[in-house]
């Protein structure tokens, strides 16, 4: 068994894992002391990579362990498959026979800034398009309700997918305004997700007996930066590129000789009047 922490960096990629070399099993590392660390666990025995949330690590951290064990399965050739510990209390067998495993060397590497693609400059966009119809008719619907007062919502969660609000300049004929949109983050692990690194106050948004979307909300004055999520972002390339505007007009000219021309040119017809 491999054991990988999962650490923030200032810098791009903003994410990378340090293996833990110092126990001797699993819970030697796993335990009350690292309440605010995100763990992921290679198991080669059963080719599994768990994902491990500490009950006090940061919404964050969390997302970013997710994106790491995607990265340790693509490391791993697909051949292994990534599962929630998290799913599982700490009395359940799953859990202690985890627990219980002793660390060990194997294929896993730390995945550091190399595995990631350097991004272009002034490249990092965020996007505020909702692509989904039935996210965005979601998106409306929870909106539609005044905000409580004294309170600023820091997260809403519609679907497994969690935004947060942020000020976008938008550009019209007239000029340009500042507005507030939701942000899409990214998507939460399968499992249980914490949310303790604030006091937040929960709301629910109910349509026809049916949960639209889930607010977190925290008090004005609690004037903590707003999450950042910094993400790696693998851009497409470009459908046009730049071309030689000579071979763009002679591609538009007519030719002298028509394609048949050429050919009754280059294979002329038999001379039957002399054969005889």
């Amino acid at each position: 068994m491999q054991l990988f922490e999962v650490i923030e960096i200032t810098e791009f990629p903003f994410m990378e894992t340090k293996e833990i070399v110092d126990g001797v099993v699993v819970s030697d590392i796993i335990g009350d002391l690292n309440n605010g660390k995100v763990f992921l666990l290679v198991d080669h025995d059963t080719k599994r990579i768990w994902t491990y949330n500490s009950p006090m690590s940061s919404i964050k951290i969390q997302i970013y362990g997710g994106i790491l064990a995607g990265m340790f399965r693509q490391q791993l050739k697909l051949f292994y498959r990534v599962y929630p510990l998290n799913l599982y209390s700490q009395d359940d067998k799953e859990f202690q026979e985890l627990m219980n495993k002793q660390l060990g060397p194997g294929r896993a590497k730390p995945i550091e800034e190399k595995e990631f693609s350097k991004p272009l400059p002034d490249k990092y966009v965020m996007d505020s398009t909702i692509r989904s119809p039935q996210m965005k008719k979601a998106i409306d619907y929870v909106n539609q309700f005044p905000q409580p007062e004294n309170l600023s919502r820091r997260f809403m969660i519609i679907g497994g997918n969690i935004f947060a609000d942020e000020e976008i300049t938008e550009a019209f004929l007239k000029g340009e305004i500042n507005v507030i949109k939701p942000v899409k983050l990214g998507r939460l692990n399968n499992g249980f997700t914490f949310f303790r690194d604030h006091n937040y106050s929960t709301r629910l948004v109910i349509k026809d007996r049916k949960i639209q979307g889930i607010e977190l909300y925290i008090k004005e004055e609690d004037k903590s930066p707003p999450l950042v999520l910094k993400i790696p972002v693998i851009y497409e390339e470009k459908l046009s590129k730049p071309g030689s505007m000579e071979k763009l007009i002679k591609a538009f000219q007519i030719p002298n000789h028509l394609p048949e021309d050429n050919n009754k040119e280059a294979f002329p017809k038999d001379d039957t009047t002399n054969q005889s």
